[in-house]
């Protein structure tokens, strides 16, 4: 393998999977390196541990991607240093690049927010491994829990946004409809899900209605509503609030937000809010020649100036559009700032019930209207057939019956 290619991308999420496909079908000469060999459906993960879905439906191997595009090679390595000025990466294996351009989407880590043993104690959920972990410790800890007298098991989860609400509402359609067929009744009905948030609303990103529907939706599902005041302290046997009170449990899920990894940290890129590099409108970094960064790694603005959410369709899209940018550099025609399509927000709360606010406009739909869009639009997300057919397949089931014939299995286990 050479050392110097036209373009390297360093991460294969939406965004770099984005930007590699384009490019790949203009037959420019591309290297993308991701440290997994699989591109994973973030937005879906919450789904793998609570085994609505299996992890062939969210995970597909990166080369099958690229399997038609014979410029675009790909490396399994983990990037653990970034040059920005000399547009160089170095993987763990000390392999040392370098590419005319490169492109950072490198995604993000989970943001602890220094809170006390959060990240001993809490279960992010931002990668197949770690809906893997999740899984797996929900399921041993109902095991071990049921055939004992009077015990219980609570999940709590940190973060009132759509990763925190798709969570716990998943969590307890489990506890409410799926567990009294595998256990006792009366042990699932001891079991419980609550939501903290230090912020006084869920979706806090979503409308008024929107907010109100889903808190009622929560609570209708056997969901305790926690906000208003954040965590200070995650123990193995609960949290411990800003208020001093506490709330006890097993498991402790983190979807309290993301940050920039260390890769960023170190790259010699000026960092802003969350650790992210501040992109200009053409979606490169400032000051730096032949840097894009996209994606989780990114703060990007629209037209207007407003700061993009951390969404999979930011990602992919911004893809796509520094894809045109780099085509545009390297025939050395002037770069164009990035025309974001808004295509709302969404959030699945239950089986038949979610908030959709489509567009810029935010059109609003609630219930089974918005679970029906919500459905389509990640089946079309999707990145392949296999994936799509399973996910299908899975969501009718779960939809139909009160059993899930996923397992989610550990392999360190």
């Amino acid at each position: 393998m050479k050392d110097s290619y036209q373009v390297i991308i360093v991460g294969g999420g939406f965004a770099g999977i984005s930007t590699a496909r384009e490019l790949g079908r203009k037959g420019i000469d591309v290297l993308l390196i991701d440290k997994n060999t699989y591109h994973q459906f973030q937005p879906l993960l919450y789904q793998v541990a609570s085994s609505q879905i299996g992890v062939s439906e969210v995970a597909r191997p990166i080369r099958s991607i690229f399997r038609r595009y014979k410029s675009v090679k790909v490396l399994h390595e983990t990037v653990t240093s970034i040059d920005a000025k000399a547009r160089s990466v170095v993987t763990d294996s000390g392999r040392s690049l370098s590419a005319r351009i490169l492109v950072i989407a490198a995604g993000a880590v989970p943001n602890f927010f220094n809170t006390t043993g959060a990240e001993e104690q809490a279960f992010p959920l931002y990668s197949v491994a770690d809906a893997i972990r999740l899984g797996t410790k929900i399921d041993e800890e109902m095991n071990a829990a049921a055939p004992e007298p009077d015990s219980a098991v609570d999940v709590l989860v940190i973060g009132g946004g759509p990763t925190g609400v798709e969570t716990a509402g998943a969590i307890a359609e489990n506890i409410r409809y799926v567990y009294p067929g595998y256990y006792s009744p009366e042990f699932a009905r001891r079991c419980t899900v609550h939501l903290v948030d230090m912020i006084p609303k869920v979706l806090a990103p979503f409308s008024e209605q929107s907010q109100a529907y889903t808190a009622e939706r929560l609570k209708a599902i056997g969901v305790r509503l926690h906000l208003g005041t954040g965590v200070s302290e995650v123990r193995d046997d609960g949290v411990t609030l800003a208020d001093d009170s506490q709330i006890p449990g097993q498991i402790v899920v983190w979807a309290g937000g993301l940050k920039a990894g260390q890769v960023i940290t170190d790259s010699g890129l000026t960092t802003g809010r969350g650790g992210r590099v501040d992109v200009t409108p053409e979606l490169t970094a400032p000051d730096i020649d032949g840097v894009y960064v996209l994606g989780d790694s990114a703060n990007i603005v629209d037209a207007r100036g407003d700061h993009l959410p951390q969404l999979g369709s930011v990602a992919q899209q911004s893809g796509k559009w520094a894809a045109k940018n780099i085509i545009a550099d390297l025939q050395g025609l002037p770069r164009t700032p990035f025309g974001y399509v808004d295509k709302g927000y969404m959030a699945m709360i239950g089986r038949g019930a979610a908030v959709a606010e489509i567009g810029r406009r935010r059109i609003r739909m609630k219930g089974f209207f918005a679970y029906m869009a919500w459905l389509l639009v990640h089946v079309a997300l999707l990145s392949g057939t296999r994936q799509k057919v399973g996910a299908v397949v899975s969501w009718t089931q779960n939809y139909l019956t009160n059993n899930r014939s996923h397992v989610v299995l550990d392999p360190q286990n």
